[in-house]
């Protein structure tokens, strides 16, 4: 049986640093080829639409100053298969209606790395499926690239979770707390833990801090769920959750200060 032969890959950021870091984790996977990279969408465009073999896939960021990554595909000649990078979720669903293999959310682990290549692995001999070729395609882009250059909220109010290949996307409103397990991440609403891509680090900055606070390296409160707040000996603090287990939440001793400055406490 002959061995497959690497994809070929092209890869768009206007960040160095980031196009650095991705063809660094890309260089531990043999499948994959990286044959060409671009910080400049322009010359991108120009370097796929004149590439000869085209490439099989295309590892494009969405938010870009003066083309983003949907108006890249719309100016290009043909439709490669596409694995979106961006850090902001709410990017994801828009992602997804261009029928993209995946979304990886910055920074990017190798974890979610590897699960994006499983899934173009499997669509191997790669063949042009029928959105690729679909009509209305270049009028969804359009749509899509105008939405990017509207005013953007400053926080999102929903975060995307992941289960396997299934996608889910959450209201922030419902969310009562954020806690880190086992090198995971869960988002916690309605009673149930809903795995995300991002670590605590990452929420506590792109989240509203009006909203919610780090009470722990490992947690990460939605202000508007707390019920109460227990002082208890030795200065530990807890708080009680509005949720209906009453989930109790140890506040770190560093952020106590932080958390009575919030509530007015």
């Amino acid at each position: 049986m002959t061995e497959a032969s690497p994809l070929r890959a092209y890869l768009v950021d206007d960040e160095p640093l980031a196009l650095e870091r991705l063809e660094r984790l890309l260089g531990k996977f043999p499948q994959l080829q990286i044959a060409g990279s671009a910080t400049d969408p322009s010359a991108a465009i120009t370097a796929l639409n004149s590439s000869s073999p085209t490439f099989d896939v295309l590892f494009l960021d969405i938010q870009m100053p003066g083309i983003n990554g949907f108006e890249l595909l719309s100016r290009l000649s043909s439709q490669p298969f596409v694995i979106f990078t961006t850090a902001y979720d709410q990017h994801a669903l828009r992602a997804f209606e261009t029928n993209a293999i995946d979304y990886l959310l910055k920074p990017i682990e190798p974890e979610q790395l590897e699960r994006a290549l499983k899934k173009l692995g499997r669509l191997r001999p790669i063949a042009k499926p029928e959105w690729q070729q679909n009509p209305a395609l270049p009028e969804l882009l359009k749509g899509l690239t105008a939405s990017l250059r509207e005013p953007q909220p400053a926080y999102p109010a929903r975060i995307a979770s992941r289960v396997g290949e299934r996608i889910s996307f959450l209201a922030l409103d419902d969310i009562t707390h954020f806690i880190a397990q086992d090198k995971l991440t869960f988002a916690i609403a309605n009673g149930k833990k809903h795995s995300v891509d991002q670590t605590i680090s990452d929420l506590e900055h792109r989240l509203d801090p009006a909203r919610f606070l780090r009470i722990h390296r490992s947690a990460l409160v939605n202000v508007d769920w707390i019920h109460e707040v227990n002082s208890w000996f030795a200065g530990k603090v807890v708080l009680t959750l509005k949720d209906g287990a009453h989930t109790q939440l140890t506040v770190a001793r560093d952020r106590v200060r932080t958390l009575k400055d919030r509530l007015g406490i």
